[in-house]
């Protein structure tokens, strides 16, 4: 199945400074939520992708735990740098 979601909401959920770490939960449009886990050493760069399990996934229908969010890692690096949201909530 194609993923062709687009972020609609963008938020600042956790951030380590020092360690240069930063987490974002994004809402999709098809309301599913994942968290991006971004570092910043020394540009942004996407390290990991988690669905939040408030609605089943929506590429394998599953309502607990999958790696399918993984697999489009570099679509949302890809969306979040050229929109440039990471400077819009820091």
């Amino acid at each position: 199945m194609k993923f062709n979601m687009k972020i609609k909401d963008f938020a600042a959920a956790d951030m380590n400074v020092a360690d240069g770490l930063y987490h974002f939960v994004v809402t999709m449009s098809d309301n599913t939520q994942c968290r991006l886990i971004f570092t910043k050493k020394p540009d942004w760069k996407l390290i990991g992708v988690n669905r939040l399990l408030t609605v089943p996934c929506p590429i394998c229908r599953r309502d607990y735990y999958c790696n399918c969010m993984s697999k489009y890692a570099e679509e949302f690096e890809r969306e979040v740098l050229d929109k440039e949201l990471i400077s819009s909530v820091l």
